[in-house]
């Protein structure tokens, strides 16, 4: 009889201890289900936030290539500016040396017909006659009258013309005819030398040559310049120099709008 009751004791022993485990394997599953969403909903998190950090990546590069193209862009307009300069200096160098042949051959022709004109008041035994002296003096004269010619055209093109200076009414009735817009600018580069500056406007903008335009400084005027060469993005224009007040210059970064522009 001790038998059967100790087996049925064992058994229901057995039976609370595979309960009593039971419980404690669903407590450990809930746990690790509870685990797996969590680990799951982290990794979710990260994902996204992965896709979001490479999103801010991609428009990162893209604002650094959109930059990039800009300044290359800005490079080039400097280079090609500073090559219409250097074209601009080369050609100006070349009229002040014709410039100066010029006056060279004028002063010897000078010198020439002064030489004949003395002769022709004493002539010397020997020496040619009357009528090839008049010959060689009005010859010369010729020369001279054609060298002083060139020289007023050399001139005229390394300085505004005289009649431009002198009748402002016309030039400013000619720009405002052709410009009605409002042309904003920016003075590239300065030559001293010279007295021109080079403008980041030109064909592309409206910008024609002849025309006069403003030089402002924190919003006020401080001169003047004549547009005198026009390229597609770049123009040159020569500085008005009476328009300078004594001690002022125009500088690199000066913005220039046109004389009848109200901006």
């Amino acid at each position: 009889m001790n038998s059967p009751r100790t087996l049925i004791l064992f058994s229901v022993f057995l039976l609370i201890a595979s309960t009593v485990f039971g419980v404690l394997n669903s407590t450990k599953v809930k746990a690790l289900r509870v685990g797996i969403n969590a680990t799951t909903a982290r990794e979710q998190m990260a994902e996204r936030r992965r896709l979001e950090a490479e999103k801010d990546i991609v428009a990162r590069e893209a604002n650094i290539a959109a930059q990039s193209s800009r300044v290359a862009e800005t490079e080039n307009q400097v280079a090609r500016a500073e090559a219409e300069l250097v074209k601009t200096q080369t050609e100006k160098s070349d009229l002040v040396s014709k410039l100066r042949a010029n006056e060279t051959q004028v002063a010897e022709l000078q010198k020439h017909l002064d030489e004949l004109t003395k002769t022709t008041a004493s002539p010397n035994p020997g020496a040619p006659s009357v009528a090839e002296l008049q010959a060689q003096l009005d010859e010369a004269r010729k020369q001279i009258d054609a060298a002083e010619d060139e020289k007023t055209l050399l001139a005229e093109k390394m300085q505004p013309s005289r009649a431009q200076m002198r009748s402002p009414e016309v030039a400013i009735k000619r720009r405002e005819t052709v410009f009605r817009g409002a042309i904003r600018g920016t003075v590239l580069a300065v030559n001293r030398a010279y007295n021109f500056v080079v403008l980041n406007l030109g064909e592309h903008q409206g910008v024609e040559a002849n025309t006069e335009m403003l030089v402002l400084r924190g919003g006020t005027t401080i001169g003047k310049i004549r547009i005198s060469s026009v390229e597609p993005a770049t123009a040159i224009g020569d500085i008005v120099g009476n328009s300078l007040a004594r001690g002022v210059q125009v500088q690199p970064g000066d913005t220039v709008v046109y004389a009848g522009s109200n901006s």
